[in-house]
């Protein structure tokens, strides 16, 4: 692997597998993973760590989801709210977080309940619990709809529900067409920008997300005026096959894919070190020459936009070992000009 493709960091402060980041400026927060309750913020300037809290005690993570709530009554945008659930065990928690790099005195932190995980509740204070105990693990999830309070939840065995954060219930349940078990797989909103995909969202109040696990890829369109689902299959090319556990970032129309596992064991496990491209918009797979230095599964892959990096954290080597491994690559390095192989379909 080329220096000048991905760039080491510095260690995290802890070995990390399926850990969950949400970006907030110029910091990388990192909500726990298999068997670790702490949280860090890292400081993509300073290229360092700072721990913020932990998740309570009686909570214990094993393939959790974490994803950034949209506060359109706040105007403060120093702070932004988390949400955590799901994962073997599951809980449902909240957490309201002001940069841990910021002067907020510890006092002001404690009476607001900052950076801290608690239960999540409706108006009236009763404790909101989404999911229930194995379904959830590996669940992903997407924030979407017109006043962004619709949560997209995807998760074992074929299964994707709607929970309306403004009614706390959850108001859609249907079946993915796919005979694969949606678990540790891809799941997206496209994001792609453009006044053709604007004025879509806010005149038919439709949207896309699109899902890859094992096998298959799914694409999903919603219409949030009557509350109903179309399902597509998309092909997915032989590469990528039949790996999950893979690293993935959406960058407005494209998804990028990191590593990833077949899911088998000993003299039939592949863990894969490969990195490809899908093109929402084209409907075409790219697959690169440069790949991960080492055979990768189970990290996470999420986007600085302040710097236009993709940073990959934590995650399992092909011997199972788990590592405290930071890496990060420029955006503008995963060229078409690199694509090797091209699956068109």
């Amino acid at each position: 692997m080329s220096n000048q493709t991905f760039q080491t960091l510095k260690e995290l402060p802890t070995t990390l597998s399926e850990t969950r980041c949400v970006i907030h400026k110029h910091e990388l927060l990192i909500c726990g993973g298999i068997e670790q309750r702490a949280c860090y913020s890292y400081h993509t300037i300073k290229n360092e760590y700072k721990f913020i809290c932990e998740y309570p005690s009686h909570v214990q993570l094993i393939e959790h989801c974490v994803v950034k709530l949209a506060d359109n009554n706040n105007k403060d945008r120093n702070q932004i709210t988390l949400l955590s659930f799901g994962g073997l065990y599951g809980h449902t928690l909240v957490m309201k977080y002001v940069s841990i790099w910021s002067n907020i005195s510890k006092k002001n932190k404690k009476a607001n309940n900052y950076n801290q995980w608690v239960p999540f509740t409706d108006n009236h204070k009763h404790p909101i619990v989404i999911g229930r105990d194995n379904e959830y693990r590996g669940v992903r999830a997407v924030i979407g709809g017109i006043n962004n309070n619709l949560l997209f939840i995807t998760y074992y065995k074929n299964n994707i529900s709607v929970f309306d954060l403004n009614t706390f219930q959850f108001i859609k349940h249907d079946t993915l067409p796919t005979s694969d078990y949606v678990q540790y797989h891809c799941f997206v909103l496209n994001t792609e920008n453009g006044q053709g995909q604007e004025m879509m969202k806010i005149n038919k109040q439709k949207y896309q997300m699109l899902l890859f696990c094992r096998r298959g890829g799914i694409s999903i369109e919603y219409a949030e005026d009557n509350n109903t689902f179309q399902f597509h299959q998309i092909s997915v090319c032989d590469d990528i096959l039949p790996f999950y556990y893979c690293a993935y970032v959406c960058i407005n129309d494209v998804i990028f894919f990191f590593g990833g596992w077949n899911g088998n064991y000993c003299t039939n496990a592949v863990v894969s070190k490969s990195v490809q491209k899908y093109s929402i918009r084209e409907n075409k797979w790219m697959t690169f020459e440069n790949t991960l230095q080492s055979p990768l599964f189970g990290c996470a892959a999420i986007l600085s936009e302040e710097d236009n990096h993709i940073h990959i954290i934590g995650g399992n080597d092909d011997k199972y070992n788990t590592l405290s491994t930071h890496i990060k690559t420029k955006v503008r390095v995963w060229d078409p000009s690199l694509l090797v192989i091209i699956c068109l379909f």
